[in-house]
């Protein structure tokens, strides 16, 4: 990780870094189908209109062009034309257009996961890259998708992250309905404004934000005190309900949110004790969020910022007046494997996938060391062949260079010997039978 990019905001990993990656990949693939999220795989590429169709974030979306347009063709203003075309900046929003281009072929409640790049126009700085991957779950419904399903979502993600070598970790919930209802109980009407105001809250402070409200917003002073107090509410059991209805505010939504929350929590508390809080601050800043908002950060490593966000969308999905709710979290990858990597949290066991270097007593015997190479890996043992008969000492020189554990030794009688070169310990060995242990047969990515 000490090393200097080419290219900032762009990470590249070694080998070694890349085995890792792959691991939290792997595990997380894994948790995932357990559960029955089938993958899917989006364009990189949507429409202007389509990308920016909910939220304020048309600064971090790159625009895409050709280097050199048609002849005489100006070239095109992505921000003035929706048609215009340009990477995603998320995955929900691409999988909401797919979801509606391809209701007819699917089976509804759609659970889908879906690893894949994306692209923002960031200052780049630990734990925010300009490229980088996310893993994604939701769940979506056709026409209606009950409340269950928030509770669920919560509860998969606790359990993908526990399976991580990776520090705690603690998901951070609200409701949408919750927060507007509250607002709107208390005269300030731009609920959507005050959840962008809020959701600066950690960064700005309170003091900045009551600013905000008032001088951006129009809320009085008692306004403004009511709704940090609301964002002050942070507990680890359902307590929060007495909480809020301390303060006061009588609405119907708010009711709704508080209801949802709750059981959002209570089952929670039962199933993912210690991982999950209720917390009013949490606002998420685009809108097409509607219900359950979560973000999620590593206990000890809060600096770095969420690394799981989402929640529920009634109406980023329709088609005529067929509408296509849903709910899922999204994790940044590229964010925790970076913080994985510079704090050695975690480490490959070795640094290549192979287990076994076949060694070469003669340039001649190639061929017989690729047919020792085939029995091995027909049983899955990663296996190399030596470029070249170099001394024997400077062939195992190589295997430890490259963190190969064994060497693999043929003489001219075709007697067979493995050499684990980390204890110095050799053994005959028939390549029909013989396998290493079971720790050292894969690559494993062990927590420090």
């Amino acid at each position: 990780m000490a090393r200097t990019a080419s290219l900032s905001g762009f990470p590249e990993w070694l080998p070694e870094e890349r085995l890792v990656e792959l691991h939290v990949l792997d595990t997380l693939r894994r948790t995932f189908e357990l559960h029955g999220f089938s993958s899917i795989e989006t364009r990189a590429v949507e429409t202007v209109g389509q990308l920016l169709r909910k939220g304020e974030i048309d600064k971090e979306v790159y625009g895409l062009s050709r280097l050199q347009d048609d002849e005489g063709a100006e070239s095109p203003s992505h921000k003035a034309d929706p048609h215009a075309l340009a990477l995603h900046f998320d995955l929900t929003v691409p999988f909401a257009r797919y979801v509606v281009e391809n209701a007819g072929y699917l089976a509804f409640p759609f659970r889908r996961y879906q690893i894949q790049k994306v692209w923002r126009g960031e200052r780049p700085q630990e734990g925010r890259a300009r490229e980088f991957t996310q893993a994604d779950i939701d769940i979506v419904g056709d026409g209606e998708l009950p409340f269950r399903y928030d509770v669920e979502i919560a509860l998969v993600i606790a359990e993908a992250l526990s399976a991580l070598p990776i520090p705690d970790f603690l998901l951070r919930i609200n409701n949408r309905k919750l927060a507007e209802g509250f607002y709107t109980g208390i005269g300030l009407a731009d609920t959507a404004g005050v959840l962008r105001s809020i959701d600066k809250l950690e960064k700005i402070g309170p003091a900045k934000v009551a600013e905000l409200l008032k001088t951006e917003l129009g809320a009085t002073e008692e306004q403004a005190q009511a709704a940090l107090k609301l964002a002050a509410i942070r507990t680890g059991d359902t307590s929060f309900v007495q909480q809020v209805r301390v303060l006061g505010v009588d609405n119907e939504l708010l009711e709704e949110g508080l209801n949802e929350l709750e059981q959002v929590i209570a089952a929670a508390v039962q199933r993912a004790p210690g991982k999950v809080v209720a917390d009013l601050s949490i606002a998420r800043g685009l809108d097409y969020y509607t219900g359950t908002v979560v973000e999620t950060v590593l206990v000890g490593h809060e600096q770095l910022g969420s690394i799981c966000s989402g929640g529920r969308y009634d109406a980023l999905a329709s088609k005529g007046n067929r509408k296509f709710p849903g709910v899922g979290l999204s994790i940044g990858v590229t964010r925790l494997v970076s913080r994985i990597l510079s704090q050695d949290l975690a480490k490959a066991t070795r640094s290549v996938p192979t287990a076994v270097l076949v060694a070469l007593n003669r340039d001649d015997s190639w061929g017989a060391a690729q047919d020792v190479a085939a029995q091995l890996r027909g049983r899955g043992i990663a296996t190399e062949v030596a470029a070249k008969a170099e001394k024997f000492g400077k062939q195992i020189k190589f295997a430890d260079r490259r963190g190969i554990p064994f060497v693999w030794f043929t003489d001219d009688d075709g007697k067979h010997q493995v050499k684990d070169i980390r204890t110095g310990e050799q053994l005959d060995a028939d390549p029909a039978t013989w396998a290493p242990a079971a720790e050292d047969l894969h690559v494993r990515v062990l927590k420090a």
